[in-house]
């Protein structure tokens, strides 16, 4: 049974940083996808950021809304993809997802693997 777990959630002051985990179990995504969606109350869920494995290296890609702040990192032998988040702002308040696909197809609203989610707040 797959299993991704995500932690490293909580409540920061604006310019703040966090940095999430998500360990994934059951099997191994390190030739495929991983990556982060958000939902924020009385939105829909979105993209944040994916690590997809092309056939020759990883290739890392985020939602405009994030570029230049978060940053997408995995490290195979932990089966983990991380999120390190900083000069966080108060529209960056949402839950967290982790998702993994096992092809090399970006992870996206169909990725057949999810966490429960972290609860991430930023404060003003």
């Amino acid at each position: 049974q797959v299993q991704l777990v995500e932690s490293g959630g909580g409540l920061v002051q604006a310019g703040g940083s966090l940095r999430l985990s998500c360990v994934a179990s059951g099997r191994t995504f390190s030739t495929g996808s991983m990556g982060w969606f958000r939902q924020a109350p009385g939105k829909e869920r979105e993209f944040v950021a994916a690590h997809t494995w092309t056939g020759v290296t990883y290739y890392a890609d985020y939602a405009d809304s994030v570029k230049g702040r978060f940053a997408i990192s995995r490290d195979n032998a932990k089966n983990t993809v991380y999120l390190q988040m900083n000069s966080l702002k108060p529209e960056d308040t949402a839950v967290y997802y982790c998702a993994a696909d096992p092809s090399r197809t970006r992870v996206s609203e169909i990725s057949p693997y999810w966490g429960q989610g972290t609860q991430v707040t930023v404060s003003s």
